[in-house]
């Protein structure tokens, strides 16, 4: 019933790093824009990375830029989230998610993203 599913997540001390996986059918694979939401308790989810379909355009938020990377291996269904640099506010539930791409840019906004996973825990702490 669940089309996508993220792995990836632990505990890790500042400056650490983590790499998220998510599993996905090969259809969203082809023609889905998929992207990387995090949201912390009491927060709003925000999007933090995207991909386009064929993996050649990505964006990230600002507080990100540097630090993750965003990836795809369409051979093998597969979406990565590599965390570099990791910090307390980095902390949170981390959402794999996928959207049709209808010509549009790969965007991670969060209402048009429509098929989501359940999510991975990422805890950053000292």
């Amino acid at each position: 019933q669940l089309q996508l599913v993220e792995s990836g997540g632990g505990s890790v001390q500042p400056g650490g790093s983590l790499r998220l996986s998510c599993a996905a059918p090969v259809y969203i694979h082809a023609s889905y824009c998929m992207g990387w939401f995090r949201q912390a308790p009491g927060k709003e989810r925000e999007g933090v990375a995207a991909i386009s379909p064929a993996g050649l355009s990505t964006w990230y938020t600002d507080s990100v830029k540097g630090r993750f990377t965003i990836s795809k291996d369409n051979a093998k269904n597969t979406l990565d989230l590599q965390m570099n640099s990791l910090k307390p506010e980095d902390t949170g539930t981390y959402y794999c998610a996928a959207r049709q791409t209808q010509g549009g840019l790969c965007v991670p906004t969060v209402y048009e993203y429509t098929q989501w996973g359940q999510g991975t825990q990422v805890t950053v702490s000292s």
